[in-house]
C-alpha cells in the first residue's frame, strides 16, 4: 500500500514512487514530522524525536520540561503556545486573541484523489494511481476544525498537500494565515533554488546558502508574478543537475504567495508555502469552510535533472486537461510585432497568406482588433469587432484563413477594463478600487473585480458571444496589470482583506466555464508574457507565452530557469524580427529558430517582408520541426550546460523509449583563439547505437553521454546546432 498507519506506534508512512514520507501522532496529539525523502521499506523509529530541557523553550505540559512544541518537528504548526517559529496558519477570535491548540482527531486512508473545490489541482485518472491520507485536527475550546489533505503518487515522486479549515464554532473566527504546507527537518546543511525576476527576465535562477533566520521569497501583486515565481527548492550543497537530494515545492495558485524557510537555534529547517499572509484575511463564520491551494512536493535523490522531469511528466499529464493536453500544439504565426494596433483586414490576410506559404498551420489575432482600440488608451472591456479595421466582421476573416487550411486565434484580456470604454462608463464600480482614493492605472487600465458574481458573469457572457461567432480553435488570454488600491464595493469592511483572493476564485470560475464552453479551444495564458507562469493556470489553460522578450539569447536563460519546474509543451516561444524589439539585438534566423524550437514555435514578424533567402529558412525550420515536435513537446528534456554558468547553453529531448534524442547547443560570445567546444549527452540508452545525421556519423549512446561529443567551430557571436539522433 502507498499509505500506512502503524496503531501502536500511532505513525503515518506514505510511499510514493522512490518516496517516503513519515509523520507521528505524539503526545496526546500533536502532529510530528519525522521523515521525507528516499523510500525506505519500513520505518522502526531510527530517528524518533529526542528530547531535552531547552533554556527559554517553554513546556505545554508544565510537568515535563524536556517537551517543547518550539523543538519538536511538526506538520501544521501554530504560533503562541510554545512554537516561537514562524507558523504554517493562524486564527484569530472574536476576543482578539490568536492562540490556537489544534489536536489530532481522527483519519482516514483512501485510494484515489479527491477534488478541490473551486481551485485547480493535480488529478488521476484512475483510483490505482494514487492514495490519500486525511488528518482530522481539532481545538476543541473554539471548534476549529482543520483537516490536512496528502496524496501520493504511485508512480511518481510526488506528494500534494493542502489544508481545509472549518468552523465548527459557535463564533466568527478570522483566518490571519493558512499555509497549504509545512516540513520540518532536522538540520540545515540546504541551499535554497527560487526564480526570480522582471517583465522581459523571468524566471531566473537564483541558488544560495541558507543562513540562520527567515528567508523568503513572495507576491503581493495579486498575481504569481514576473518578480518570484511560487517555486522554491531545498538542496544538499553537492546537488547537480545529476545527483544529490533535491526538495522542490511549487503551489498550484496564480495570486499573492509566500514560501519561507527559517533556520532556528538547533540547526533545524522550517519550509513553508502557502497564500501570502500579507494584507490578508479570511472571516470564517460558523459552518463556513476555507480551502487553502494545493502544494506539490516533488523529491529526487538523483539531482534536479529528476526533479523537473517528475513536475514535467506530473504536470502534462495529470495538471493539464482538456483535448489539447495530449496533442501537438499548432505552428503559430502571431501579427503583434509585426503589427502592433496599426493594421486593417487586407494587412491580416496578407500576413496569413503568408505564413500558409512557409507551412504554418495557425494565425493569431492579436490585441487591436476589438471596441476603438487603436492604441492602449481604450476600449478593454468592450469585446466588440471594430468594423473599421475588420468591415466584412470577424467572422468573413475567420473565414478567408481557414479556407486556406489554417486555424485562426484571438488575444483577449477579459480581466482589464478601459477608462476609456463602454463598459467602465455603464459600471464604474466594477473595478476593483477604494472609495475615496485615486484609481492608479497599469498600461492605462484598471482590473475588473472577479469577486463579484454579476462581473464574471458578464465577462463570460461577452467572451462566449465572440468565440461563438466563428470557428476560432486559440485564444491567448493576457493580463497586463497588478493590482493596487484593492477593494471591492460590495464587500463589507470586514472582508476587505478578502478580496485578492476572491479575485482569483473568480478567475478560475471564469476560466473553468469558458475552457468547458469551448473545449476545441487551445487556450494560452499570458501576463504581460511570463507574469501569471503558475500550475494554478496550466489547470485551465495548457500553455504560455514564457516571455514578451523573444530575444533568442534572453531566452536562452528565461526557458532555461522555466524548464526547472514547467514542461517544455507549456512554453510559447516565438522567431521574431531583428534587431530584436525588446533589446535591438541582432542575432541569426537559425539560431533564433533553434531557442524557439526548443518550445512551442510560433512566428512574431511581418513574413511578408522577409527576403526570399529568409523565406527559405523559415520553411526548413517549420517542416523540421514538424518533424521533431512530438520529441520536443513530450519528451524527456535534459538541461546540460547552463546559460547561468558560462557562455553556453545546451540541452537535449529524449523520446520515452529512448529511441531517438534532439540536442541544440548555443554559444554566445565568440572569442579569439577559443577553446574547442564538446558536450556530454545525457539520458541516451547505452547499449544504443545513435545516428547523427547532420555529423554523418554514429555512435552508442554510453559514448555519448560519457566521453562526449564535439561541437564544430563557427566564427562568430550568437551560434547554434541542432541535431537529431535516431536509434539504428
Amino acid at each position: 500500500m502507498a499509505i500506512t498507519f502503524d496503531t501502536n506506534t500511532k505513525t503515518f508512512h506514505l510511499q510514493a514512487k522512490n518516496t517516503s514520507y513519515v509523520m507521528q501522532i505524539i503526545n496526546d496529539g500533536y502532529l510530528a514530522h519525522l521523515y521525507w525523502g528516499k523510500k525506505i521499506n519500513e520505518y522502526n523509529h531510527s530517528n524518533q524525536v529526542q528530547y531535552r530541557d531547552r533554556g527559554f523553550s517553554p513546556n505545554p505540559v508544565s510537568s515535563d520540561r524536556t517537551f517543547s512544541l518550539d523543538t519538536l518537528p511538526q506538520e501544521y504548526p501554530a504560533y503562541g503556545n510554545t512554537d516561537f517559529r514562524a507558523p504554517a496558519y493562524q486564527v484569530q477570535l472574536e476576543n482578539g486573541s490568536t492562540i490556537t491548540d489544534l489536536r489530532y482527531e481522527s483519519h482516514t486512508i483512501v485510494k484515489g484523489k479527491p477534488t478541490l473545490t473551486g481551485l485547480p489541482a493535480t488529478y488521476i485518472e484512475s483510483e490505482e494511481e494514487a492514495e490519500t491520507l486525511e488528518i482530522i485536527l481539532f481545538d476543541e475550546v473554539i471548534g476549529l476544525k482543520v483537516k490536512l489533505a496528502y496524496t501520493a503518487y504511485a508512480d511518481l515522486d510526488v506528494i500534494t498537500r493542502s489544508a481545509h479549515l472549518i468552523n465548527e464554532g459557535n463564533q466568527n473566527l478570522k483566518i490571519l494565515k493558512a499555509a497549504s504546507m509545512n516540513v520540518d527537518f532536522r538540520d540545515h546543511k540546504y541551499e535554497m533554488i527560487t526564480l526570480y525576476g522582471a517583465h522581459e527576465r523571468e524566471r531566473f535562477i537564483n541558488r544560495t546558502g541558507l543562513r540562520y533566520g527567515v528567508q523568503s521569497i513572495e507576491s503581493r501583486r495579486g498575481t504569481s508574478s514576473h518578480q518570484q515565481n511560487p517555486f522554491l527548492a531545498i538542496v544538499r550543497e553537492d546537488t547537480k543537475e545529476d545527483h544529490g537530494d533535491a526538495y522542490g515545492i511549487n503551489l498550484v495558485y496564480s495570486g499573492n504567495f509566500q514560501a519561507s524557510v527559517e533556520v532556528d537555534q538547533f540547526d533545524c529547517t522550517r519550509l513553508t508555502m502557502g497564500i501570502n499572509s500579507f494584507d490578508f484575511t479570511w472571516l470564517l463564520e460558523p459552518g463556513e469552510t476555507f480551502q487553502t491551494p494545493e502544494a506539490v512536493m516533488v523529491y529526487s535523490s538523483t539531482g534536479l535533472g529528476h526533479m523537473s522531469r517528475t513536475f514535467h511528466k506530473l504536470y502534462r499529464t495529470r495538471l493539464c486537461r482538456g483535448e489539447f493536453r495530449d496533442k501537438t500544439r499548432p505552428i503559430l504565426i502571431n501579427n503583434w510585432e509585426a503589427t502592433y494596433f496599426d493594421f486593417n483586414e487586407e494587412k491580416i490576410k496578407d500576413i496569413a497568406k503568408k505564413g500558409k506559404d512557409l507551412g504554418i498551420e495557425l494565425f493569431v489575432l492579436d490585441d487591436g482588433w476589438f471596441g476603438k482600440r487603436d492604441d492602449d488608451n481604450t476600449s478593454l472591456g468592450d469585446w466588440f469587432v471594430d468594423e473599421n479595421k475588420l468591415p466584412n466582421g470577424l467572422d468573413s476573416l475567420v473565414d478567408n484563413v481557414r479556407n486556406r487550411d489554417m486555424q485562426f486565434g484571438l488575444w483577449f484580456e477579459p480581466e482589464m477594463v478601459s477608462e476609456n470604454s463602454d463598459l467602465f462608463r455603464e459600471h464604474p464600480d466594477w473595478c476593483i478600487h477604494v472609495p475615496d482614493r485615486k484609481k492608479s492605472t497599469g498600461r492605462n487600465q484598471l482590473i475588473l473585480d472577479f469577486s463579484r458574481k454579476e462581473v464574471c458573469d458578464e465577462i463570460i457572457n461577452r467572451l462566449s458571444t465572440i468565440l461563438s461567432s466563428a470557428p476560432i480553435t486559440y485564444v491567448k488570454w493576457d493580463m497586463n496589470r497588478h493590482m493596487t488600491e484593492v477593494g471591492s464595493a460590495t464587500l463589507s469592511a470586514e472582508r476587505q482583506r478578502e478580496v485578492a483572493h476572491r479575485f482569483v476564485l473568480g478567475l478560475y470560475r471564469v476560466m473553468e466555464e469558458i475552457t468547458s464552453k469551448f473545449p476545441h479551444i487551445l487556450f494560452e495564458s499570458c501576463s504581460g508574457g511570463g507574469g501569471r507562469f503558475d500550475p494554478g493556470m496550466l489547470y485551465y489553460m495548457p500553455q504560455t507565452w514564457t516571455s514578451d522578450n523573444t530575444d533568442a539569447i534572453s531566452r536562452l536563460k528565461i526557458q532555461y530557469g522555466t524548464s526547472l519546474v514547467y514542461p517544455i509543451s507549456s512554453m510559447g516561444a516565438h522567431v521574431s524580427d531583428v534587431p530584436n524589439h525588446q533589446l535591438k539585438r541582432i542575432t541569426s534566423l537559425e539560431m533564433r529558430g533553434h531557442v524557439a524550437m526548443s518550445g512551442n514555435l510560433g512566428y512574431e514578424l511581418d513574413l511578408t517582408k522577409m527576403t526570399e533567402e529568409e523565406q527559405h529558412a523559415v520553411i526548413d525550420q517549420v517542416n523540421y520541426y514538424k518533424e521533431i515536435r512530438p520529441l520536443i513537446q513530450f519528451g524527456d528534456f535534459y538541461r546540460l550546460l547552463s546559460p547561468f554558468e558560462g557562455n553556453e547553453t545546451a540541452w537535449m529531448f529524449v523520446s520515452e523509449d529512448r529511441s531517438e534524442a534532439v540536442f541544440a547547443h548555443f554559444k554566445v560570445l565568440d572569442e579569439g583563439n577559443s577553446p574547442f567546444l564538446s558536450a556530454k549527452l545525457q539520458g541516451l540508452d547505452p547499449n544504443k547505437k545513435y545516428a547523427i545525421a547532420e555529423l554523418g556519423e554514429s555512435y552508442y549512446g554510453d559514448e555519448l553521454m560519457n566521453v562526449g561529443v564535439n561541437i564544430p567551430k563557427v566564427q562568430g557571436d550568437f551560434t547554434s546546432v541542432m541535431w537529431r539522433l535516431q536509434a539504428k
